[in-house]
């Protein structure tokens, strides 16, 4: 595919690629199924209940955390739910899957010099699922999820511990995420390109009017050329200051 016009990146400009995890890299479909289908059916027969009666009670739960940190915590939902809900993701791992062509992009990235960092809202265990199943954490350079910090993506303090921990100049990195909630926070923040992704979900229709620059493919972020020496220069010297 080629580069579309409003989403190819100036990449004289970057160093730093900063992805979400779920509906970015990896196909977004395996977590809709688990919370939409999967979970509710199991916490409906482990209350007696109709499993339509089942998800609407989860539905009125998730919609009170909903970007929070808590949205996200796998411990939190086995609190809510009454069972370790970790182990019911492992029966349904074969669905994970790479999103697109986002693993030519990660190998892309990787090979131009520049950084690569994941920040994912999904807690450790989820995470480590999905690294069992899809070998793709030798990519990154760093992996975080908003847990370790203790805030969602969402949150303006992730941006802060993120950006000072990984000594990342947010007017050198583009961010890409299926949230336009996430992506507010990061363009608030200072991230310098936010695009968005309109198919997070493979089994889904593309979603239209979206408020960022969107993608279906990485591809059409344009080719990622190697960094100059220059770049390589400016990138291993910079010093991240406080963002204010």
């Amino acid at each position: 595919m080629t580069a579309s016009p409003n989403t190819a990146l100036d990449w004289a400009h970057i160093d730093t690629v900063i992805l979400d995890m779920d509906g970015t890299v990896l196909d977004l479909h395996f977590d809709n199924i688990f919370w939409m289908q999967h979970l509710p059916a199991l916490f409906a027969e482990h209350n007696g209940l109709p499993r339509e009666q089942g998800l609407c009670e989860l539905l009125m739960r998730f919609q009170k955390h909903q970007g929070q940190l808590n949205w996200y915590c796998t411990d939190f939902w086995s609190e809510q739910v009454g069972f370790d809900i970790v182990p019911h993701k492992h029966t349904l791992k074969h669905l994970i899957r790479e999103r697109a062509d986002a693993f030519a992009f990660l190998a892309a990235v990787k090979a131009s010099g520049r950084r690569l960092i994941l920040a994912t809202n999904a807690h450790r265990s989820s995470l480590e699922l999905k690294l069992a199943v899809q070998a793709f954490g030798d990519y990154f350079d760093a992996m975080v999820s908003s847990h370790d910090y203790g805030h969602a993506k969402e949150a303006q303090a992730f941006w802060q511990q993120l950006c000072t921990q990984q000594r990342i100049d947010p007017a050198r990195s583009v961010f890409v995420d299926d949230s336009e909630a996430v992506l507010d926070s990061a363009a608030e923040f200072g991230i310098a390109a936010c695009i968005c992704v309109s198919t997070p979900d493979s089994e889904k229709p593309m979603r239209k009017r979206l408020r960022y620059s969107a993608i279906d493919q990485f591809a059409e972020l344009g080719e990622v050329p190697a960094l100059t020496q220059g770049q390589r220069m400016l990138s291993a010297t910079a010093a991240y200051s406080e963002h204010s």
